[in-house]
């Protein structure tokens, strides 16, 4: 089984004989809602790999390939009135330099204009003297005004893919910049501004814009307002991402070939993929496409053994570079919504479709951001509210990897990480606690020295899972529901990992008002809350497990094994 985990060019998936998940019964329903659309998705969902299929279903010089390329998809048995119709002009925005200021941005976004052009231009067979008329033209806008000309009396389908990949990359350094290109009198508003005309002239006769988020269009509606934004369309929930269906037919391989329990696997990997979902009424939650091919690409069939990293690192590498939008706005406003997210599990705010940059910066336009690029997803509603919570383990770990990063600015401290790997390593080879619980310690007291930690068992259960999710070691698990019980933190065996230890922890705060007799009575709670975890089937099945209570004041922190026979 071929996986085409990094690859977003459709024919060469379809023709070298990779796996390709069927997603051409969109065409139809894109094509019965509208001409001009966008739809936003998280990074790596597979919008590049979706917008390939449309450039060669749609395009006109690809008719005498439709039957190897589609005939054994949904589309090749039920296709359009429109296939193969279009001569197609697709653009695409990524690697455009955005830390040179406005001069740089200009002259990349110039350059992938008109290399887009003159590839049109070659591919269609227009007369030479057009490229160069193209090279020609001085501005974005003037290039697109020439473009046009050129191709009047065609139907032409426009592709644009990563739409404001370059803008997510300035967003979070350099509002001002932002502004001035996508807002009146800029080069990308003008741009933009020439398709609209295009539209209305008849020339782009259809479009499909793919992005994150809708911060640059939201910026561009006054010179652009023609595009439908799919992305919270009910119907259109699983267009990118995998299915349960689709991503238990990925995994069927594996365990054939590995004798492993279908049903499990299914189970684990939705914990550390699944969980997206981009309308409350969805029926079902999605997998990020991208996580699962990486995860099937890197499993070692000659051991059945999961890949050592569960999240690619040029995955965590983009997420990384998004949370730079974080601090759009108000910093320390967005905190305290990562606070309560990391703290409660879920944040409740009004969904918000539209962005204006140049008004405060709400926590409901904060909150929406962080679902838009994925960081948060959509788990339900009230009378006015939308609820989102973490959708994964590989999202709650990106999260706790970033808390660190926050407290070590906020409280100007410092979390080694070697420090943190050599704690988890002596808890998971030695089944000795004492070196995370001297950390956590350490920590509290930097923390309570400088008074800018808010202190209850919440929060300090919440540096805890910080200290604990800057290692892979182990699958963790926070509060998980057992018969009506609520175990604070497991610490469970994950493959490719094989350790002789995993771990039960409750942890109890005492007030430090509360002298000796709080701390003691804290300590009988917690013992007696353990016991009865440990009398719980699910608890009491699992192998190699020690029992620990943690109670701590905001500064010291005592720990206690107890027994698990």
């Amino acid at each position: 089984m071929k996986i085409p985990y990094g690859l977003s060019n459709f024919k060469d998936v379809i023709t070298q004989g990779h796996v390709y998940i069927d997603k051409t019964d969109y065409i139809a329903k894109l094509e019965d809602n509208g001409k001009y659309h966008f739809l936003l998705r998280p990074r790596r969902f597979g919008k590049s790999l979706f917008i390939s299929m449309l450039e060669h279903y749609y395009d006109v010089k690809r008719e005498d390939e439709f039957d190897t390329l589609f005939g054994s998809l949904h589309i090749g048995r039920q296709p359009t009135p429109l296939k193969n119709g279009y001569q197609v002009l697709f653009m695409e925005f990524s690697g455009i330099e955005t830390d040179g200021g406005h001069e740089a941005l200009y002259r990349d976004f110039n350059r992938k204009i008109a290399n887009a052009l003159q590839r049109f231009l070659q591919r269609y067979e227009y007369p030479a003297d057009t490229l160069a008329g193209v090279e020609q033209e001085p501005s974005p806008q003037a290039r697109m005004e020439y473009f046009f000309r050129i191709v009047a009396g065609q139907k032409v389908l426009l592709l644009i893919d990563e739409y404001d990949h370059f803008a997510n990359g300035i967003l979070g350094e350099d509002l001002r910049l932002f502004q001035s290109i996508v807002g009146k009198g800029g080069f990308v508003r003008s741009f933009y501004e020439t398709i609209k005309a295009a539209t209305q002239q008849g020339v782009v006769d259809r479009m499909f814009v793919t992005g994150v988020t809708p911060l640059m269009l939201d910026s561009l509606t006054s010179g652009f307002n023609i595009g439908v934004n799919l992305s919270v369309h009910e119907d259109f929930n699983s267009t990118l991402g995998f299915t349960q269906t689709e991503t238990a037919s990925l995994l069927q391989p594996l365990v054939d070939a590995c004798g492993l329990d279908a049903d499990a696997l299914l189970e684990e990997m939705a914990q550390w993929y699944n969980g997206y979902r981009f309308h409350p009424r969805a029926q079902e939650t999605i997998y990020n496409s991208n996580m699962v091919l990486y995860f099937v690409s890197n499993f070692r069939l000659d051991g059945c053994r999961y890949p050592e990293q569960m999240l690619d690192e040029n995955i965590a590498s983009d997420y990384r570079k998004i949370m730079a939008l974080f601090c759009i706005g108000n910093r320390d406003a967005n905190y305290q919504v990562l606070d309560e997210l990391l703290n409660t599990g879920q944040v409740t705010a009004r969904q918000q479709r539209k962005f204006e940059l140049d008004k405060d910066f709400s926590r409901d336009d904060f909150i929406s951001l962080l679902a838009y690029m994925g960081f948060i997803t959509i788990s339900g509603s009230t009378l006015t509210q939308t609820v989102f919570a973490i959708p994964n383990h590989v999202i709650r770990e990106l999260y706790f990897q970033y808390f660190r990063v926050e407290l070590e600015r906020r409280n100007q401290i410092s979390i080694p990480i070697r420090t943190l790997d050599q704690a988890i390593e002596a808890l998971a080879l030695q089944d000795d606690i004492q070196p995370l619980a001297s950390e956590m310690q350490r920590v509290l007291q930097l923390l309570s020295n400088r008074d800018l930690m808010k202190m209850d068992e919440k929060h300090v259960k919440t540096l805890l899972l910080t200290l604990l999710y800057q290692s892979p070691v182990y699958f963790i698990q926070s509060e998980r529901e057992m018969n009506q019980k609520y175990p604070d933190i497991m610490l469970l065996e994950r493959s490719p990992y094989e350790v002789p230890h995993q771990h039960l922890i409750e942890l109890k705060y005492s007030k430090k008002g509360d002298g000796e007799k709080g701390w003691e009575t804290k300590r009988q709670k917690g013992i007696e809350q353990v016991r009865g975890y440990l009398q719980l089937p699910a608890i009491a099945a699992l192998p190699k497990l020690s029992a620990w209570l943690l109670v701590t004041d905001g500064e010291q922190v005592e720990h206690l094994k107890l027994p698990t026979g």
